[in-house]
């Protein structure tokens, strides 16, 4: 302790460049958005205060109501999809299989590709004429299982969040492998010659080692869910009908296409509200389980 206040200068000067940037692109817009929000602005003339007339209006829009369980949608697709595929893919890999490198490199390459191109690659998967899903039900004979996957209302959601979790498994797979790797060698051994199996290991002792791990990554899917916007953007547009629309979708085209900068800037607080509740109570109930 003596040694950091010592060198605290020294912290401060190692983080001041990160802590600016962030200040900078994260802060100080939160800000301007909660200023705007009680706004009247169309991006060109002057702003006028209107005090919480933008708040009352999204409460009885039904677009924005749809466009959040929409977000509810993915949230839940993203935390029971990639969570345990990734628990799960993780412990396989850290079973010292073979060609382990190979498949981790393999699972977390989704997310180093550019998600506009992950968008387009899945539009032609999913396209009615000539996309992959379609081709092969047609060539086993199951030609009335093919679908407007992306057009049908019934079907556009699921088949987008598919397509979110095989992306964003990987980065969770790379998550666990690393926590996993610091379970110790000795408590494993020992449970071994207690007696316990590999389920009961897994269960009993490796899943609770690493539970802080688990809390953070369904933090940060939590996050990520409702701040999701390009993948989507570019597949359907928040089509057909809405279907798809997320907060993040409408409060972009609010904004920008519609010039309505103070709605938009209160559906992007009700985006950052919303974000805080379910992290705040996701990390409640994680933690409350973990005692």
């Amino acid at each position: 302790m003596h040694l950091l206040n010592r060198n605290k200068w020294l912290i401060w000067l190692g983080i001041s460049p990160s802590l600016i940037v962030y200040t900078l692109f994260c802060m100080i817009p939160i800000g301007i958005s909660f200023y705007y929000s009680f706004q009247n602005w169309d991006g060109f003339s002057d702003p006028s205060f209107i005090g919480l007339d933008n708040f009352a209006a999204l409460m009885k829009d039904q677009v924005f109501w749809s466009s959040l369980k929409n977000n509810m949608f993915v949230l839940l697709a993203s935390v029971l999809g990639q969570i345990p595929i990734a628990l799960l893919f993780a412990l396989l890999l850290n079973s010292k299989l073979r060609g382990a490198k190979f498949f981790r490199t393999v699972g977390f390459l989704p997310v180093a590709i550019s998600t506009v191109i992950i968008s387009l690659t899945w539009n032609m998967i999913y396209n009615t004429q000539y996309g992959l899903i379609n081709t092969l039900l047609k060539a086993v004979g199951l030609d009335h299982l093919a679908h407007n996957w992306l057009g049908d209302p019934k079907w556009a959601m699921l088949a987008v969040c598919l397509t979110i979790i095989w992306q964003y498994v990987g980065l969770y797979l790379v998550i666990f492998l690393a926590a996993l790797q610091n379970v110790p060698a000795e408590t494993l051994e020992a449970a071994e010659i207690d007696g316990a199996t590999g389920f009961v290991k897994t269960v009993k002792i490796i899943i609770p080692m690493i539970w802080g791990t688990i809390l953070v990554s369904v933090i940060l899917c939590i996050s990520g869910s409702l701040k999701t916007f390009d993948l989507i953007y570019v597949m359907t547009n928040g089509g057909p009908a809405h279907t798809t629309d997320v907060m993040a979708i409408y409060m972009f085209n609010k904004t920008f296409s519609s010039f309505q900068y103070g709605y938009g800037s209160a559906i992007s607080v009700a985006i950052f509200v919303v974000s805080l509740l379910l992290i705040s109570v996701a990390s409640r109930l994680l933690k409350a389980k973990e005692d």
